[in-house]
């Protein structure tokens, strides 16, 4: 039997196939090809001692038609099979929030301004990414942004539309985070005047705080060092997270991959706003995002360990081929190698004594780190003990937050 980490990267690198005794249209969340396609899949949670784990687990891709694992359903409830060695796992199907099917009052389906990944609220608030306007492209090859959005989801999405949607969420789904994210944007195309897309984002900002409450998060491509104080505003308008996504450690995988980011601003930018922000929050406020199986893992290993030097957090997300990028055809990665990875990722947390898993945020798309504890052997868990304490010591502070706040 797999340990509930283990099936989650086992679940992420081979995907699922689906029982014909299932019925997930009726009984869980839809497949929505939204956030860059990583939130392809199908949302389950997975039983586990400490806490239950969510997970996203692909379901479209070529790839798990021929997975060994299967979903399926008898007596109402359901459990994945593994069906090389026949280990049964249950699992629940979280179903598909009300609010999904209501509109906005402007008239916008709900479901096409945000979307629930694990229990938190994800919302790309502006156009698409302008790396996918260059001749040729210069988009992250592993990258859907670019034919979601507009398609799948509103091109552009009002603060009105996306206050009422987190409301919603907050409020029949009990989500406490909203995650507003947004590509490069040096310029707004339909004003056609500069505009940075993290300025794009302050008067979202101001809305949640003001209207909403709960956790607020901002994924934007890094401003030049010139133009920091716009982080400087986003906190005052009330950010409590910024996250970065440089995704790969190896300098020629970073620049092939990556190559709009590579010419605009390179790798080193990156590190110079993670540093910037994580001084100006607090360790376990900021985020380096990485994504493991196209690159060596020892080169994944090293940014993780880079990420925590510059006082960030590393968020690891296993590479998926989804359709539509130009990686589509690439074999996902093996899971063996992405275990060895998380290891890894727990244990450089554990070392610099990161304050990780401490507000009660799932994020399906990815391990978490405080998952990936059964990935190393047992020993004197004073870690983990430190950080239970600091799980009951928030309560009073996540029920504070969880209420609107108005701006001083």
């Amino acid at each position: 039997m797999l340990s509930p980490v283990e099936l989650e990267i086992e679940l992420f690198c081979r995907g699922m196939r689906i029982d014909a005794s299932c019925d997930v249209d009726e009984d869980g969340r839809p497949v929505l090809r939204t956030r860059a396609g990583l939130g392809s899949g199908l949302e389950l949670v997975l039983a586990a001692p400490r806490k239950p784990i969510w997970v996203n687990v692909p379901v479209v891709e070529p790839f798990a038609a021929v997975s060994p694992f299967r979903l399926a359903r008898e007596e109402g409830s359901y459990r994945v099979l593994d069906d090389r060695a026949g280990d049964v796992y249950p699992v629940r199907l979280p179903e598909e929030p009300a609010w999904y099917s209501r509109a906005t009052s402007s008239g916008i389906p709900m479901s096409r301004v945000g979307v629930l990944q694990g229990n938190y609220l994800g919302v790309y608030v502006s156009n698409s990414c302008l790396y996918w306007a260059s001749s040729p492209s210069q988009a992250c090859k592993f990258c859907t942004t670019g034919k979601n959005v507009g398609v799948v989801e509103e091109k552009r999405k009002s603060v009105e539309d996306v206050v009422e949607v987190a409301q919603a969420a907050r409020e029949e789904s009990g989500a406490i985070f909203t995650h507003l994210n947004t590509g490069y944007h040096f310029e707004d195309v339909d004003r056609l005047e500069p505009i940075h897309g993290l300025r794009q984002c302050e008067p979202f900002v101001r809305a949640l705080r003001e209207r909403v409450g709960g956790f607020i998060g901002v994924q934007a491509h890094p401003v030049p060092k010139r133009k920091f104080g716009e982080y400087d505003a986003l906190i005052e308008a009330g950010a409590d997270h910024f996250s970065f996504c440089y995704e790969f450690e190896d300098p020629d995988h970073f620049a092939r991959l990556c190559p709009g980011k590579a010419a605009t601003l390179g790798q080193s930018g990156f590190f110079e706003a993670m540093e910037y922000t994580a001084k100006k929050l607090g360790r376990g406020r900021v985020a380096g995002e990485i994504i493991a199986g196209l690159e060596p893992i020892e080169a994944t290993m090293r940014g993780i360990e880079r990420i925590v030097e510059a006082g960030a957090f590393p968020t690891v997300c296993i590479f998926r081929p989804t359709l539509g990028s130009e990686l589509a055809d690439e074999p996902p990665p093996n899971p063996d190698d992405m275990k060895r990875v998380f290891a890894h990722l727990y244990e450089t947390c554990r070392r610099a004594g990161l304050p990780v898993g401490i507000l009660p945020i799932e994020v399906s798309l990815v391990v978490q780190p405080e998952e990936a504890a059964d990935l190393v052997p047992r020993g004197f868990r004073m870690y983990e003990w430190k950080l239970a304490a600091m799980r009951r010591l928030a309560r009073p502070y996540v029920a504070w937050k969880r209420s609107p706040r108005g701006i001083a």
